[in-house]
């Protein structure tokens, strides 16, 4: 009687459903963590099969050149329903393939493809952050013996602006292990390390806010330049060899700082581009020349009796100086006042 009291509530059919039914209805207990682990991971198989059906279907859209509102449906399905992990993202490779519709030629396209990315971008690093400073005290690992005499070790700062290399004179992209695959276009993301090396010299801030930087760089000028032009190319060489020059260290903490916007660091002049001290040698070498310039010069006379030879007016002022020995005639040098003709004679 009592085995078959049992089967009436646990039925063979129900026997693998209720106890995870009930792990779910309820905290986790020890002992337990496999159950909710089997769960959740469902969970994420389902989300990331959903957002791979959804790139297919955006990447067949681009490929087969399909109506702008069809692209547009799919990103808007992804913007209200993905919600991003780093996991995710990096696994189905959905950062790379949305953010490659940034410079579609339908803006609004581009428009919204940007707004993804952005969103995704700042969801991930809220929760990194989230992590890092949000740790729970008993939470850790309890494979590491921790000695209880000993102090807890500071937490980590969850956004320090300082890097921690060795050389800051040597840094670029390949050294920080960053990824300037950005925009997919292999020429832009070319622009985004040329930038990336610029910004990065002689710099203390954190690779995260250099290349951020450097990509909002590159893109102003793109914008600016109306695409891969050879003005766009010439402009990012310029920016680069700027921030590279020894003699204008203060260029790239300026425009890390965003005391320099990169709207208006990408359309900067040579001279605007200059250092202070740059500016204030150049000035002093300017008004150096212009003492020099100021030499006594023969005073000149107006005469009806010369003929120009270009125009034919005879309004010709002149002035004689002894160019030769003293025995030679001396030089007279003439200047139309109409026409502004030169000549010499003897």
């Amino acid at each position: 009687m009592s085995s078959f009291i049992r089967e009436v509530r646990n039925p063979p059919g129900m026997r693998g459903l209720l106890p995870l039914a009930l792990a779910l209805s309820r905290k986790e207990r020890p002992g337990e963590p496999a159950v909710l682990a089997r769960a959740e991971s469902d969970i994420v198989k389902m989300q990331r099969k959903d957002i791979e059906e959804q790139l297919d279907l955006l990447k067949t859209a681009i490929n087969e050149k399909q109506p702008a509102d069809n692209v547009i449906n799919i990103l808007t399905k992804l913007k209200a329903e993905v919600v991003p992990t780093e996991d995710i993202l990096r696994s189905t490779k959905a950062g790379m393939i949305v953010a490659k519709q940034r410079a579609n030629p339908d803006k609004a396209v581009a428009r919204l493809a940007s707004e993804i990315v952005s969103k995704w971008k700042t969801i991930v690093e809220a929760e990194k952050r989230r992590k890092v400073g949000g740790a729970k005290p008993g939470t850790a690992s309890p494979s590491k013996n921790v000695d209880a005499s000993s102090p807890a070790p500071p937490p980590p700062a969850a956004d320090s602006d300082e890097w921690k290399g060795a050389d800051p004179a040597k840094r670029k992209w390949q050294e920080d292990g960053v990824d300037i695959k950005r925009t997919g276009v292999p020429t832009r993301d070319n622009c985004v390390g040329l930038l990336y090396n610029g910004l990065a010299f002689m710099s203390k801030v954190t690779p995260t806010k250099v290349i951020l930087k450097a990509m909002e760089v590159e893109k102003a000028a793109f914008v600016k330049y109306k695409g891969d032009t050879p003005e766009y190319r010439g402009k990012m060489r310029s920016l680069f060899q700027n921030l590279k020059n020894k003699q204008n260290k203060d260029l790239g903490p300026r425009v890390l700082n965003a005391e320099i916007s990169a709207d208006r660091f990408v359309v900067m002049t040579h001279d605007e581009l200059k250092s202070a001290e740059r500016k204030k040698e150049d000035d002093e070498l300017q008004k150096d020349n212009m003492k020099r310039a100021q030499v006594p010069m023969a005073e000149r006379s107006i005469s009806d009796a010369l003929k120009c030879g270009r125009c034919g007016q005879k309004k010709v002022s002149y002035s004689q100086a002894q160019t030769r020995s003293a025995d030679e005639p001396m030089t007279t040098f003439c200047e139309c006042t109409v026409c502004g003709n030169r000549w010499k004679f003897s």
